[in-house]
């Protein structure tokens, strides 16, 4: 269950209104960190980090660099050992994902995922552990799970109430659908946040969200230009999950 949720942490499917904007613009920098505690009900599960990398270079081209880190504590490491990294690589505009990739390291299970977005053929190949599948076809803008939560922060979301974004984990390409629900002050161990309040639809999640009745997943972002997220809930059938922010390293703008 552990890794189901933070598998889906950050599945956030948007429709940006606003045109591409260069790397200088973007309301994140490379060297910004975001660590969060992780919580099953009112238990200590683990702790998770975001990352905006150093510009890197796919073909000759400078594109970003995202990583998502998650790891189980010392008591559920006695249970099941949790140590997962997520790798996005999008262009510069923000426009589309250029690569993913995953190590999932989770009990005895151990898996080396990799999605490259071919644009020139506009399909997307998954590869698990050496072995590719047949190319899917892309939709035009898609990002992978990842690179599509750094896309929402580029835009502006004043007066928007429903969104939608291709988005494309390489074995499917779907749209995704989300919803503003409205504007909230929470408080967390980082502090106390003006944020907005959105709820992705899970009908193309699925796992454990298609099989759990009234779950749901719930984001909280500061209603600011960064909207960094700051609190994320999830509710299935064997409990509620919590992400929390307890630090941020925020690069000067």
């Amino acid at each position: 269950m552990f890794h189901k949720f933070f598998t889906a942490l950050f599945i956030i499917l948007f429709l940006s209104p606003t045109a591409a904007v260069c790397a200088s613009d973007a309301p994140f920098k490379p060297g910004e960190k975001l660590k969060f505690q992780l919580r099953w009900e009112f238990i200590p599960a683990g702790e998770a980090e975001l990352k905006v990398e150093p510009m890197a270079e796919i073909d000759g081209e400078t594109v970003f660099h995202f990583v998502m880190t998650a790891k189980s504590n010392s008591f559920l490491d006695l249970f099941y050992k949790v140590r997962d990294r997520i790798d996005s690589y999008a262009d510069s505009g923000m426009t589309h994902s250029l690569l993913y990739k995953k190590k999932q390291r989770e009990g005895n299970t151990k898996r080396n995922i990799t999605a490259t977005f071919d644009w020139k053929s506009k399909q997307v190949v998954y590869e698990k552990d050496g072995k590719k599948k047949p190319p899917v076809e892309l939709l035009p803008g898609a990002f992978d799970p990842l690179g599509i939560f750094y896309y929402v922060r580029f835009s502006d979301l004043e007066g928007i109430s429903s969104i939608e974004r291709p988005v494309s984990d390489g074995k499917k390409c779907v749209i995704g659908i989300g919803n503003i629900i409205k504007r909230q002050t929470i408080t967390v161990p980082a502090g106390t946040y003006d944020t907005l309040l959105i709820e992705p639809d899970l009908k193309d999640v699925g796992g454990v969200f298609e099989k759990s009745k009234d779950s749901n997943i719930q984001i909280w972002i500061t209603a600011d230009r960064r909207h960094i997220p700051v609190k994320i809930q999830s509710k299935v059938a064997v409990g509620r999950f919590m992400g929390e922010l307890t630090e941020a390293v925020l690069p000067e703008q």
